[in-house]
């Protein structure tokens, strides 16, 4: 059995394939930048302990926000190996994870936009050139934090209409100190904050919300894609939520500026499994 794994700071998308069958887990995510080795193993534990076999693992290939560094990428194999004792654990980066779900073995831009945000120039077999990504506090632009944090500067600084002024109220009854609290006292903040995008999908129709995730999704473009070398010519690929709910509007701001909109994918994991697949060839598998 192999493992396969897709985890951003929200959720983390789970393969395990055996011989003819692929189980679909799903669990919390992980951040090794914010989350211990015992705070992750503990989850694991709770997830795989009961129901698998876990000695039958023979491999683990997980993909993580936060891994990119050796240290951060220890504090996940640490946890890994606690639960699946006997498997060879293979940590990458989540744009490792994005750019071959998307490229397969072709160039191309590869960005991330879903809780956090992040890009690449992929070569076809390695990351060949990366914008710094200085995170949720000093960056993440075009990220669901990023555009959270505009929407709720905007409607605390009293620059929405009264419409939507009034409904967003409704999703923080509470409002400064909800918000405050949830910000400044939770462990991570990030989910919080980047699950005002529903709000604005709801309202995208709304001029100022159009506003906001064209300020926010041409940031982005401007301080990632453009700095890359063939950014007019390459495809750019888009992997996340955010991404994924707003792509006609991304691929509009790609077209003003002369560049070509690639794939458009929710979820990385089952293009994933396809490409370690090709890799063990000897597995045959149906999805279940």
């Amino acid at each position: 059995m192999i493992v396969i794994a897709d985890s951003g700071s929200t959720k983390t998308d789970w393969k395990l394939v055996q011989q003819d069958q692929v189980k679909s887990v799903t669990t919390v995510g992980f951040n090794p930048v914010y989350h211990s080795v015992t705070r992750i193993s503990g989850e694991l534990k709770k997830a795989f302990m009961d129901g698998l076999e876990n000695d039958q693992v023979k491999a683990v290939y997980y993909y993580g926000s936060g891994c990119q560094e050796t240290s951060r990428k220890q504090i996940v194999a640490t946890a890994l190996q606690e639960v699946f004792t006997q498997a060879n654990i293979v940590i990458e980066h989540d744009l490792m994870a994005a750019a071959r779900a998307a490229c397969g073995q072709e160039a191309g831009i590869v960005c991330i936009l879903g809780t956090g945000s992040n890009s690449c120039l992929y070569n076809g077999t390695e990351i060949a050139d990366q914008v710094t990504n200085l995170g949720y506090m000093l960056g993440d632009e075009g990220s669901g934090i990023y555009l959270g944090r505009l929407l709720l500067s905007a409607y605390f600084y009293r620059e929405l209409s009264d419409f939507l002024s009034e409904a967003l109220t409704s999703w923080i009854p509470g409002g400064r100190a909800e918000v405050l609290d949830k910000v400044y006292n939770n462990e991570a903040p990030q989910a919080y904050i980047a699950s005002f995008t529903k709000f604005l999908f709801e309202y995208k129709d709304h001029h100022h919300i159009q506003q906001i995730l064209h300020k926010g999704l041409s940031d982005f473009i401007r301080r990632h894609i453009q700095k890359y070398e063939g950014h007019q010519t390459l495809p750019i690929h888009f992997i996340g939520s955010v991404a994924f709910h707003f792509s006609d509007l991304l691929t509009e701001l790609l077209e003003k500026e002369n560049m070509k909109a690639g794939h458009f994918l929710k979820h990385p994991i089952d293009h994933l499994v396809q490409f370690h697949l090709t890799t063990n060839k000897n597995l045959q598998i149906n999805e279940q």
